[in-house]
């Protein structure tokens, strides 16, 4: 008889030792199964926050993009007020004249420059919104998976 409960014993014991290895891996599972939604979650907020970033820069492009034809079309006039200027031989008034064209071309060259910081930042929005986009199909492909290893 005593052969008999040690065996016994020890099979319960095998048994319940089975039994917590497999409701432990269900658990992990179920917080695998957590964390990939979690992070499905966040990377559509990171999408999202992506394509306003994205539509933000384009605004800011188009904005520049009409000051620096504003700009060209005030270096016209300027270029123009100097020709009238030296045809009349005021001197003031083409020193004016220049003063003005000057600080007109500062303004153009600051507008470019603007524009192309914003052009930067839209392919810099562009890149992270493709990266967070791969980022949502890796964590889709992990929660498949735990969602079929639970099963």
């Amino acid at each position: 008889m005593d052969r008999h409960s040690g065996w016994m014993a020890r099979t319960l014991a095998l048994a319940a030792a089975g039994i917590t290895v497999g409701l432990l891996s269900t658990t992990a599972s179920a917080q695998d199964v957590r964390n990939d939604v979690q992070d499905l979650r966040q990377d559509r907020r990171e999408i999202r926050q992506d394509t306003r970033e994205i539509r933000g820069d384009r605004r800011e492009l188009r904005g520049d993009t009409r000051e620096i034809r504003g700009d060209r079309r005030e270096l016209q006039g300027d270029r123009r007020e100097l020709r009238d200027a030296y045809k009349s031989g005021d001197p003031s008034a083409v020193k004016s004249a220049k003063q003005e064209l000057r600080g007109d071309r500062r303004d153009l060259r600051g507008d470019l420059k603007d524009r192309r910081a914003d052009r930067r930042d839209l392919h810099g929005d562009k890149r992270d919104r493709r990266q967070d986009v791969r980022d949502l199909r890796h964590d889709r492909r992990d929660l498949r998976k735990d969602v079929a290893e639970k099963h």
